[in-house]
C-alpha cells in the first residue's frame, strides 16, 4: 500500500497563518498536522508516501525531507514548481499516479494534509476487503461540523454511498477526507489538468462504485486561527 497526503492549498481561511507557513505544517498538540498522518501510515506499515504541494511547497521539503525519519519514502508532487499553483483534489491524485500505482486495479490511501484524526487507524483489514471489491472508492463520513451542516452524502443500509439523498436514516454526513481509491476514479483526467474530486464522487456513486462507513472518533477540518486555537487549547 501507498498513499497519497494532499499538501497543495493555500488555506485561504487559516490566514494571516498561511501567508508565510503551509498549512500541513501548522502544529497542534505539539506538531505539524502533516506529521500526524506520516506517523500513523507508518505504524500501519505504508512506505511509500505521495506529499503534493504547490503553495510554499519548498517549506515542506525543507520540512519532512525523505521521510526517513518517519520510517518512510516521500515523493513531493510538485504542482507549483511544474504547473504554477495547485491541481486540485482530482487533479493531484492524477498527477501522483505514477508513484501510487503500477496496474489500474492497485488501490492506494488519500487523506487531506489540514485534517485532524489522531485516533484514526490506517486498518489492513479495510484495505483487504476493498481490494477484493469492484469498487474505486472507500470513503470514511463523519457527523456533520457547525460549518458544514448539510453534510455532502448519504449512506445506504448496504453502505453505498448517495450521491442525491439522505440514507434511510434520513442523514446525510461529511466527507472526512480520507479515503481507499484505486486509479479508475480520476481515469478521466488529464495529469496536470486541475479537477476535483467532488464530482467524480457523486458521478460513481450514481454507478454505487463508491461505499462507506461512519468514523465517530475525533475529527477536525482545521479551517481557521481560531479552530486551531480551540483544537490546540482542548489538547
Amino acid at each position: 500500500m501507498k498513499a497519497i497526503i494532499l499538501a497543495a492549498g493555500r488555506g485561504e481561511r487559516m490566514r494571516p497563518l498561511t501567508d508565510h507557513c503551509p498549512k500541513p505544517l501548522l502544529e497542534v498538540r505539539g506538531k505539524p498536522l502533516i506529521e500526524w498522518h506520516l506517523e500513523a501510515l507508518a505504524r500501519a506499515g505504508v512506505c511509500e508516501i505521495v506529499v503534493n504541494t504547490a503553495w510554499l511547497e519548498q517549506q515542506l521539503v525543507d520540512a519532512l525531507g525523505d521521510g526517513s525519519r518517519f520510517g518512510v519514502t516521500i515523493h513531493y508532487s510538485m504542482e507549483g514548481r511544474d504547473h504554477g499553483g495547485a491541481l486540485e483534489t482530482a487533479g493531484g491524485i492524477a498527477k501522483a499516479l505514477p508513484w501510487l500505482a503500477d496496474a489500474d486495479q492497485d488501490a492506494f490511501w488519500v487523506v487531506s494534509g489540514d485534517i485532524f484524526m489522531p485516533g484514526f487507524d490506517f486498518d489492513s483489514e479495510a484495505v483487504q476487503r476493498f481490494v477484493q471489491s469492484d469498487l474505486l472508492a472507500h470513503l470514511w463520513l463523519v457527523p456533520n461540523p457547525p460549518f458544514h451542516q448539510r453534510g455532502d452524502f448519504g449512506l445506504d443500509a448496504q453502505g453505498f454511498g448517495l450521491a442525491d439523498s439522505p440514507g434511510p436514516d434520513g442523514r446525510r454526513w461529511t466527507y472526512a477526507n480520507i479515503a481507499l481509491c484505486r486509479t479508475g476514479l480520476v481515469a478521466g483526467v488529464v495529469p496536470g489538468s486541475k479537477a476535483a474530486l467532488g464530482p467524480l464522487l457523486f458521478q460513481q456513486m450514481r454507478h454505487r462504485r463508491i461505499s462507506a462507513e461512519v468514523y465517530l472518533g475525533e475529527w477536525e477540518n482545521v479551517g481557521t486561527p481560531a479552530q486551531l486555537a480551540a483544537l490546540n487549547a482542548g489538547g
